[in-house]
């Protein structure tokens, strides 16, 4: 009963993301185009993981980003140094993912450049 609350749960904090987060609907979108456009690209298993993970990542890392904001303006929405460390802190760790991504991306295209032209 656990497992399905659970499940239950997360798929609420993906519906909820999906609503009330313009980053983390446009990074589904990045996410729609870039992991079945993947498959498109003739590449070993290893580099077609790495090219998928770093886009789930990036949507890891949104989520992550969204429950510390969550948080912080439950708590107040007053100006306060460590609630603008935590939520600059989020931003950073996605921006990092994000960096993440095209570095992932570019190293693969770029190893695989000369099969493909």
């Amino acid at each position: 009963t656990r497992v399905f609350k659970a499940f239950y749960y997360s798929i609420e904090g993906l519906a909820s993301s999906m609503k009330h987060e313009a980053a983390f609907r446009q990074e589904v979108l990045l996410a729609a185009i870039l992991i079945p456009g993947s498959f498109l690209l003739h590449v070993p298993l290893v580099q077609h993981l790495l090219l998928v993970s770093s886009v789930v990542f990036v949507l890891v890392v949104e989520l992550i980003n969204s429950a510390i904001e969550a948080v912080v303006d439950d708590i107040s929405l007053r100006n306060r140094p460590l609630a603008k460390r935590a939520k600059d802190m989020g931003s950073a760790a996605v921006l990092l993912s994000l960096l993440n991504c095209l570095i992932c991306w570019a190293s693969v295209i770029a190893l695989n450049w000369h099969h493909w032209f």
